[in-house]
């Protein structure tokens, strides 16, 4: 049975986000299926939020550690509860990431990753973000390693369909600030700024995109 979608709300632990999370869920496993390392390998998620997608997605994955992290104390917390009632044993402890505070970055030093993903943040967060998260990508992947971005996008301006646009209206009429859907076009002037490309950019079911960065 579908569920049926909720209001609005970007709260990493509201109803609406837990939908949107089992309606995309599927389409990326599927990605990560044909992309992710068949040896064993490192994961890292920024902004896992209520560690939904990590906590799904790990268990497809044995030979790989997945490593969630989040700017939110509570959403740690829920992470680490979802991984403990879901017996997921190959979730580490989630961690504090703040892509605008280097403060927060792991140090490469102790951890390098073969994949870095994030879904769903950029229609609700600063394009600023993009800045943060192409630097702590390029500091954290491993030489052949690659990061995923998935979600709603601008295409050089331009949408991918009529309903993409009805939902940027949808979201920037909530009146806050940097809410809406970012430009593809940003996100590559950022990985440039810091060595990454854009390598691949899937189009995804329900009008979203998988963008794939890579080392340039």
């Amino acid at each position: 049975m579908t569920r049926p979608k909720p209001p609005l709300d970007p709260h990493p632990l509201s109803p609406y986000v837990s939908w949107a999370g089992h309606r995309n869920r599927d389409p990326i496993l599927d990605v990560f299926r044909q992309r992710f390392p068949e040896q064993a390998g490192d994961v890292l998620e920024f902004a896992s939020g209520s560690g939904m997608h990590i906590n799904y997605f790990a268990p497809h994955f044995p030979h790989l550690r997945f490593q969630p992290s989040d700017l939110n104390e509570h959403a740690l917390e829920n992470i680490a509860r979802v991984s403990w009632e879901k017996e997921v044993e190959n979730v580490d402890k989630p961690i504090l990431l703040d892509l605008a505070r280097e403060d927060t970055w792991p140090s490469p030093a102790t951890r390098l990753y073969d994949v870095i993903f994030v879904i769903n943040i950029f229609q609700v967060a600063p394009i600023a973000v993009a800045d943060g998260m192409m630097k702590c990508a390029a500091e954290l992947l491993h030489k052949d390693g690659f990061l995923f971005v998935y979600g709603p996008f601008k295409d050089h301006g331009q949408y991918l369909t009529d309903s993409n646009q009805e939902f940027d209206a949808m979201v920037q009429s909530a009146g806050v600030d940097e809410w809406g859907l970012k430009d593809i076009a940003d996100l590559e002037t950022a990985a440039r700024n810091h060595a990454l490309k854009l390598t691949e950019k899937l189009l995804m079911p329900a009008n979203n995109y998988g963008l794939m960065f890579g080392r340039s």
